[in-house]
């Protein structure tokens, strides 16, 4: 059988066949060629983008340093296997391992060679099995359910890799087991709020840290009674054998949000200190729902009657007040729509006052704003509910650095404005969101919504119909509002 001569084809049909990344540089560390799985890996259509380009050049470390020594050390002669490392790839920090040799021609180092994968799922499996395993397997067999499955399965592929609570085929199936077994449970659905932003902001590894804490002090504080499941993302599933009361149920909830702090909480990851709420919906069978289907829609409804009231909150279905439960449903609307009912209801009124009583009612039901301050040209700020001077803003202005403001950290606004946010306190108020209204070029007013729930998180449909609204108030400068009109 004769031997196969190395053709640029054929390596290329074998380089660009590796399922590994393949990266080849010169003797500047500057990418020279790269294999299709690489492309495919950092989503590039050719290698253009970097070919002369170093790892610096394109960014893909947050420390660079210890990358750059490494393939030095390979150029001076020495081989690396299998070395883990990070990199960063769409904004998201990946978890990788590396081998490298150097390119010998002549007898010179002309370059280094190179293979990595990316081992992130595999070392959060890793770390989840070794660091945060939930439950094992004695915990869960006093539940029928899981005492039969445990004797096909091991406790490890019932759990999910990265949270270590049950998976979320495994706690449906369990709860349906209840309904079937006739044995009455409370079924729950949490929410983690915001927790988009926190991929967006950090990185899903800090989303992936603070996923796993709440994951954690959940199960711990529901193991004696509850299993808690991954629903999916940041949604968690909790079926409570114990409190189906309702009594039971806001004292349960209570003792989660108020004094364990589990769903209202101060996290810090790495340097971010972040503030952790969660939404739950909540409903019991068989008081509330006859079967699954029908337990699951319920508690889903309460989950997004949370939702709707600003969330950082809990909803247990009560069937006294069932009909009330229809009202997120029947009157959340677009955005558009709250604007030309806004328009309608602003053009009837000629005075101030009256404008802004016209349109708080939209605001309280379509976003859950309990009162709307006026902040005057000259710095007065009054309640529009109480229609009564509240105090002084002098500098509130000191916040905008836009047209809209919006913060529940009370130490900046102390800071920045802490005449602002003296008159704030007195009204216990901890979180706001401003508008500012009137021409670039002058002072104008503010439209200020405040919140004494600690932390609300306002939310982009919030912030745009506040400035949509101190946008249509036309008030125009050096305009005179007396107190007895606002």
């Amino acid at each position: 059988m004769s031997a196969w001569k190395m053709s640029q084809s054929l390596f290329d049909t074998i380089i660009n066949t590796a399922q590994d990344c393949v990266f080849w540089k010169d003797k500047e560390r500057r990418f020279v060629g790269v294999n299709q799985a690489f492309l495919d890996y950092y989503g590039f259509a050719s290698a253009d983008v970097l070919i002369g380009k170093t790892d610096e050049d394109m960014g893909w470390h947050s420390d660079p340093e210890p990358f750059k020594q490494d393939e030095l050390h390979v150029l001076q002669g020495t081989s690396t296997y299998k070395v883990l490392g990070k990199c960063e790839i769409r904004g998201q920090q990946r978890d990788i391992i590396a081998s490298k040799r150097p390119i010998y021609e002549d007898g010179e180092i002309v370059g280094l060679v190179g293979s990595f994968a990316d081992v992130t799922d595999v070392m959060r499996r890793r770390t989840s099995t070794r660091e945060q395993m939930m439950y094992d397997a004695d915990s869960l067999r006093k539940y029928a359910f899981f005492d039969h499955l445990l004797e096909e399965l091991r406790i490890e592929e019932i759990l999910d890799p990265l949270t270590g609570v049950v998976t979320r085929g495994f706690i449906l199936d369990f709860a349906q087991s209840l309904i079937a077994e006739g044995k009455p449970f409370t079924f729950s659905i949490l929410d983690l709020d915001n927790f988009k932003f926190f991929n967006d902001t950090y990185g899903h590894r800090t989303g992936d840290a603070v996923l796993m804490d709440i994951t954690k002090e959940l199960a711990l504080f529901t193991r004696d009674y509850a299993v808690v499941g991954r629903f999916g993302g940041d949604e968690l599933l909790i079926v409570d054998i114990e409190n189906r009361e309702m009594e039971e149920k806001c004292r349960f909830f209570d003792e989660m949000y108020e004094k364990q702090h589990l769903l209202r909480k101060l996290l810090k990851v790495d340097d971010h200190e972040l503030y952790v709420t969660g939404t739950v919906g909540c409903a019991s069978f068989p008081e509330d729902a006859p079967d699954y289907d029908a337990l699951f829609a319920l508690t889903d409804k309460m989950l997004y009657q949370g939702k709707h009231r600003g969330r950082n909150c809990y909803v247990i279905y009560e069937k006294d007040t069932e009909g009330s439960y229809e009202y997120p449903v029947a009157q959340k609307q677009e955005i558009s729509v709250n604007m030309a009912k806004l328009m309608r209801l602003l053009e009837r009124e000629k005075e101030t006052l009256a404008k802004l009583r016209a349109v708080l009612p939209v605001l309280k039901e379509q976003y859950q704003i309990s009162d709307l301050y006026y902040v005057k040209e000259n710095k007065e700020m009054f309640s529009v509910v109480e229609n009564t001077l509240v105090g002084k803003a002098e500098d509130i202005e000191n916040l905008m650095t836009d047209k809209v403001f919006s913060d529940s950290r009370e130490e900046m606004i102390k800071d920045l404005s802490p005449v602002f946010y003296e008159t704030l306190g007195k009204r216990g108020i901890r979180s706001i969101l401003v508008a500012r209204g009137g021409k670039e070029e002058e002072a104008g007013f503010y439209l200020v919504c405040g919140e004494s729930r600690g932390r609300r998180i306002w939310q982009e449909e919030e912030r745009g119909i506040l400035f949509f609204l101190a946008t249509m108030l036309d008030i125009k400068k050096g305009e005179d509002v007396s107190e007895t009109t606002l």
